[in-house]
């Protein structure tokens, strides 16, 4: 029998950018007061969700933008705060649209530059996310294959 620990818990988020004034591209951080953190939108599937159809409802509840998913981008695996295996799976996602309005999860939304963002994101393993992202969306960009 397999306890609750043992039972890997499915995620899916959004690194999320936009174009600013000159073509610059930022970067959106969420706050979650109850975690204290600065970090991507993203959340737990729904029963019979895809991690797809997931990230783009957590970007929409967290940002109150919508996205266009572009490509994926390397997962997170880690040992969440009730000690079960979580797996996040991540895109690179443009904005399509919207507007932020704090919620019960998310205080604060922020735009910032790619640096601006790696100085201001909580954790290495977000972090991280930002040079591949980066990469995604020059390529995209560049006529590159990414989904609609």
């Amino acid at each position: 029998m397999t306890s609750t620990h043992d039972t890997l818990v499915r995620a899916a988020g959004c690194v999320l950018w936009r174009r600013a004034s000159g073509q610059q591209i930022e970067l959106a951080l969420v706050y979650r007061p109850r975690w204290a953190d600065w970090s991507w939108p993203k959340g737990k599937l729904k029963r019979d969700e895809t991690h797809e159809a997931a990230a783009r409802r957590e970007v929409l509840e967290e940002t109150g933008h919508t996205c266009r998913l572009g490509a994926p981008l390397p997962a997170a695996r880690y040992v969440d705060h009730q000690r079960r295996p979580k797996e996040v799976r991540y895109w690179v996602a443009e904005a399509t649209g919207g507007t932020f309005t704090p919620n019960a999860e998310v205080s604060d939304l922020v735009w910032l530059t790619p640096e601006q963002a790696r100085r201001r994101i909580s954790r290495p393993r977000d972090r991280d996310l930002i040079a591949t992202a980066l990469h995604a969306i020059a390529e995209e960009g560049a006529g590159g294959s990414a989904a609609p």
